[in-house]
């Protein structure tokens, strides 16, 4: 399987390098070749981590699957709890596909806690003997992930930039108390936008490149916009349909849709490609919290994301610039020049238009909507009261949603994509408690009022030493790549 960059289809890479690289060097975002096929009925049998050895080598074709398979094997064991995939029933046929039991309590550790592996493997592969620098941006649960993923992995050093004051301060304290001797974590003033930008900047400027390679540095991301964090999402579609099969809640064949909280469009990009691979998906609802410009663009076409950003209490989807839109929009028009069109006029003008067949074919598998803050509050209390099910505010959006787009007779699995105790306070207060101003006594108070127990991961940051405090303008964001130790 080769890869090629959505803006320049004559730049021609294997797995490994679509992966060590992360990015194009012209900006664009790496994509497959073509949709394998696969048997779903067969791999539905598996568990998960032979599901995901399974989907994985069908585009890592370059890895060896012995590799795969002890990867895979060692990633989703003991550090998800025996809960890889787990799917949980929640009201009549809707579901929530629980993705937040991995050692950092949000649905990044499924590709995570595995890409560390894929890019050491993928160095191998290519002989090469440089230092990794891993710049990361994130609007809340990715740069935790990722500095788990990857401390200690020798050759390799990490850098991850964050909103300041943009993400919940346990999402905060996940990174700033961060082990490792090869971690840094920087506050970024401004929006994840800012920080996005900044470190998609330090990508294209050859000139850094340049300085780096001279130093034996190369730059790599573990942002979905790398190949290698979006493949391993694509395996946890399979598993919730193996899952509804093993049941008895669907016939081989029936449809199932998926409603998904999103706002890089990655993880609902994932279910996509599962489709084209064979697994019989339905829709792709695509969620969106007051920073709807998501839901806009799948509605009209039409992508603006020069417009009022909004912080709100589901932080890791207050996005307004959405990367892995790029690689859908690719994947439609299967033109390179159009693609790369689109994105020079959302750099120059905050915006862009689709053509109408374009728009038409995305409708023929995405719906959308979006929850309002009261909306997401609502939601939170409706399914613990009615169903008695505990969610974060990221999930909340998309069950709101979820309701309205419901289709008798098809199966709808909500994407569940944070545990609810990584935003103790806003939950709590959407149950209709006073929440108190810290966060782990905010924590304490949703485990007394719903006896539920708190991920021991979260509880004991409260016992940590913040490492990390450093504040930064976007533009600061290549003195530090710069800065990297050789």
């Amino acid at each position: 399987m080769k890869f090629f960059s959505t803006r320049d289809h004559f730049r021609i890479v294997t797995a490994s390098q679509a992966i060590a690289q992360g990015l194009s060097d012209e900006g664009g975002l790496f994509v497959p070749e073509s949709f394998p096929q696969v048997d779903v009925e067969a791999l539905c049998q598996l568990d998960y981590p032979e599901l995901a050895a399974a989907v994985v080598s069908e585009y890592l074709t370059d890895y060896s699957k012995d590799f795969l398979a002890e990867a895979a094997r060692t990633t989703y064991g003991e550090a998800f709890g025996g809960k890889a995939g787990h799917l949980a029933p929640v009201e009549g046929d809707t579901y929530a596909l629980e993705l937040w039991h991995g050692p950092t309590c949000a649905f990044k550790d499924y590709a995570l806690q595995l890409m560390p592996k894929l890019l050491v493997e993928a160095k191998k592969n290519l002989s090469r003997t440089e230092k990794t620098l891993i710049l990361v941006a994130t609007s809340g649960d990715t740069g935790k992930a990722a500095l788990d993923g990857y401390h200690d992995i020798p050759g390799v050093e990490i850098a991850v930039f964050y909103p300041t004051g943009g993400t919940s301060e346990i999402q905060r304290l996940q990174m700033a108390t961060q082990e490792g001797a090869n971690v840094a974590v920087y506050a970024v003033r401004g929006n994840f936008d800012d920080a996005q930008t900044g470190v998609k900047k330090v990508f294209g400027d050859k000139a850094i490149a340049a300085r780096l390679a001279e130093r034996n540095i190369r730059l790599s991301s573990a942002n979905s916009i790398n190949w290698g964090r979006l493949v391993p999402q694509i395996v946890y579609y399979f598993a919730a349909y193996a899952q509804l099969l093993k049941a008895g809640k669907i016939t081989f064949g029936d449809k199932v849709d998926f409603c998904v909280p999103t706002g890089n469009f990655g993880d609902i990009l994932a279910g996509y490609y599962a489709k084209q691979m064979g697994l019989p998906v339905g829709k792709l609802v695509c969620t969106s919290n007051q920073n709807n410009v998501l839901t806009d663009f799948l509605s009209t076409g039409t992508y603006t994301a020069k417009r009022e950003f909004y912080k709100t209490t589901s932080p890791s989807m207050d996005i307004l610039v959405s990367s892995n839109l790029e690689r859908l929009l690719y994947h439609v028009t299967g033109s390179d020049a159009e693609v790369a069109g689109l994105m020079k006029s959302l750099n120059e003008t905050g915006r862009y238009t689709v053509r109408p067949e374009t728009l038409k074919a995305i409708q023929e598998s995405f719906d959308c909507g979006w929850s309002s803050e009261e909306q997401v509050a609502g939601e939170i209390r409706a399914r613990y009261e009615k169903d008695g099910y505990l969610c974060d505010t990221h999930t909340a959006v998309a069950f709101h949603v979820a309701a309205q787009k419901k289709r008798d007779g098809v199966p709808m699995v909500v994407l569940s994509t944070a545990s609810p105790f990584k935003f103790p306070r806003s939950v709590l207060e959407a149950l209709g408690h006073t929440a108190p101003e810290n966060d782990f006594e905010a924590m304490q108070a949703l485990e007394e009022a719903t006896g539920r127990t708190a991920p021991a991961s979260l509880a004991v940051l409260r016992q940590k030493a913040e490492r990390f405090s450093t504040v930064i303008d976007p533009a600061q964001i290549a003195e530090v790549a710069l800065g990297c130790q050789a």
